[in-house]
């Protein structure tokens, strides 16, 4: 039985190469994919949604706008990165077939949930406002959701949009800060600490045998690889929003353990920064599983066999 999931994105070129390994998987039944404003606007990451249904011919799959703003702060867009469309370029002349479907993110979140209890994964690849608003809306989702699976925070490492920020809850750190106090029965926190290590270099696309989609994703990720190069010194870029996809198919890629997790919201120096309490310093109950190491060789055999499936 396929398990039921909603992806929520901001779609830059990782979130969209999450999105082809979860229709390429055909191991979810997947109710919508959602879209935030994050990597880019709302409309932009709408769009790029759109694009990449059509790249996979998957135009009946829903896609569900959601919120245009972080909960209290202003956008913030990583255009350095992931280019001003997005991703990379790749499709930027090409039109959209596929049109947005009627609804808001958050709301197709709570009614998902109350119609499928116990049954409905959440993969979270953006900045957490949908997932905050509907818990604000609807505090009992907590309760009735399957698992959530979000990609967002550094825990020992460094950040990648500030010395100690992860993007995704520099974004907005409010709404990451009410989804990891709501008390979800199971939230595994995937970050950059396991995300680095995964990942994908010209090796890795070349064993993509469909022609189009290796293509596609050596295009989309020519400037984030060059990127990545100038700053570490290698031509590759990390699978952040893949890498959470990937655990929704197969857990035992990563090893986790559960530790209380909170986000900073009023630092000058460390904004948006998650912090772990390894050695239960606050004496509270944990609230996440902590993804702490990955297999990087069995997260590529996955995705490599997927992509070709």
């Amino acid at each position: 039985m396929k398990k039921k999931m909603i992806l929520d994105v901001d779609t830059g070129i990782d979130d969209a190469i999450g999105i082809i390994l979860a229709v390429k998987s055909r191991q979810f039944d997947i109710l919508a994919v959602t879209t935030v404003n994050g990597n880019v606007s709302l409309d932009t990451a709408t769009l790029n949604t759109c694009k990449i249904l059509d790249l996979l011919n998957e135009q009946d799959i829903s896609v569900i706008k959601g919120a245009d703003s972080p909960i209290i702060r202003s956008p913030f867009f990583e255009h350095r990165i992931h280019g001003e469309d997005g991703i990379g370029g790749a499709l930027k002349d090409v039109p959209a077939k596929k049109q947005p479907d009627d609804g808001f993110a958050s709301d197709f979140i709570i009614n998902s949930i109350l119609n499928f209890p116990g049954e409905v994964t959440l993969v979270m690849t953006g900045p957490l406002t949908n997932l905050a608003l509907a818990v604000k809306k609807c505090p009992q989702i907590t309760k009735l959701v399957k698992e959530v699976i979000f990609m967002g925070g550094v825990i020992k490492g460094v950040g990648n949009v500030t010395p100690t920020s992860e993007y995704n809850t520099y974004v907005d750190p409010e709404a990451a800060k009410i989804v990891l106090q709501a008390g979800f029965a199971s939230i595994t926190q995937v970050g950059l600490d396991v995300t680095r290590k995964v990942l994908l270099g010209e090796e890795h696309i070349q064993l993509i045998q469909n022609h189009e989609l290796a293509d596609y994703i050596r295009q989309s990720t020519s400037d984030y690889r060059k990127r990545y190069f100038e700053r570490n010194g290698i031509w590759a870029c990390a699978m952040h929003d893949p890498l959470a996809v990937a655990i929704a198919l197969q857990e035992d890629l990563v090893t986790r353990e559960e530790y209380y997790v909170d986000v900073e919201t009023k630092s000058e120096l460390c904004d948006g920064q998650m912090v772990c309490d390894f050695q239960n310093r606050l004496m509270k109950q944990p609230n996440a599983h902590v993804c702490l190491d990955v297999d990087a060789e069995a997260f590529f055999d996955l995705f490599i066999r997927i992509i070709n499936s």
